[in-house]
C-alpha cells in the first residue's frame, strides 16, 4: 500500500521526522508544521461553526491529515478552497478529532504555499 508520508517538524526540535496517520507515539498535542499536498477541500458552510476542511493525503474520508478554518476565521484565508492540489504547510498544535489528527488554523500566518 502507497502511504504519503507529512513532514513533521516539531517547533521545539531542530530535525524533521516523517509522520503517518498509524505512527506511533501520538502526535497529539504536539506544536508542529505539517506539509502536504490538499487531496481534498471542502466548506462545510452549513454545519455548526461553518469548518472547511483541507484534506492531505488522500480526499476525505481517507485522508491522513486535515487543517480546520472555523467560519469565524475563515474570511481572512480567502476562498481556502483553491489549494485542492496545491502542496502547502500548516502551523499549530495538532489534536486529535474522532482519531485522526488535525491542525486548526486561525491565522493566516499558519498556513503556507510551498
Amino acid at each position: 500500500m502507497h502511504r504519503i508520508a507529512f513532514a513533521l517538524v516539531a517547533l521545539w526540535a531542530a530535525s524533521a521526522e516523517a509522520w503517518g496517520a498509524d505512527a506511533s507515539p501520538s502526535p497529539a498535542g504536539e506544536a508542529a508544521t505539517v506539509c502536504g499536498v490538499v487531496a481534498s477541500a471542502h466548506y462545510a458552510a452549513s454545519a455548526r461553526g461553518q469548518p472547511t476542511f483541507l484534506d492531505f493525503g488522500k480526499p476525505h474520508p481517507n485522508e491522513e491529515f486535515t487543517a480546520v478554518i472555523f467560519g469565524d476565521d475563515r474570511a481572512k484565508f480567502g476562498q481556502p478552497e483553491r489549494l485542492r492540489g496545491k502542496r502547502v504547510c500548516v502551523t499549530g498544535t495538532i489534536e486529535l478529532y474522532r482519531g485522526k489528527p488535525e491542525i486548526i488554523l486561525h491565522d493566516p500566518r499558519q498556513l503556507r504555499q510551498e
